[in-house]
C-alpha cells in the first residue's frame, strides 16, 4: 500500500474527480478527510463508501474558497 500511515485532506471530495480521488487514495491505504462545502450529507456517502472497501474516512464540512 503506497500511502499506508499517510492522512489525505480532499476538498471538492463529494463528486467527480475528488470523490474518485479519495476512493482511490484510501484503496492505497491512506486515511481520508472528505471536504464538502456546504452538505455533509455527500460526504457521508463517500465515507460510506471507503468504509465499506475496508478504509478509514470521515467527513467535514468547510469553505476553503474564504479565509477567516
Amino acid at each position: 500500500m503506497k500511502l499506508e500511515d499517510k492522512v489525505a485532506l480532499i476538498t471538492g471530495g463529494t463528486s467527480g474527480i475528488g470523490e474518485a480521488i479519495a476512493i482511490r487514495f484510501a484503496s492505497e491505504g491512506a486515511k481520508i478527510a472528505v471536504v464538502a462545502s456546504a452538505h455533509i450529507g455527500k460526504a457521508e456517502k463517500v465515507v460510506d463508501q471507503i468504509s465499506a472497501a475496508g478504509g478509514i474516512a470521515q467527513a467535514f464540512v468547510a469553505n476553503v474558497s474564504k479565509v477567516s
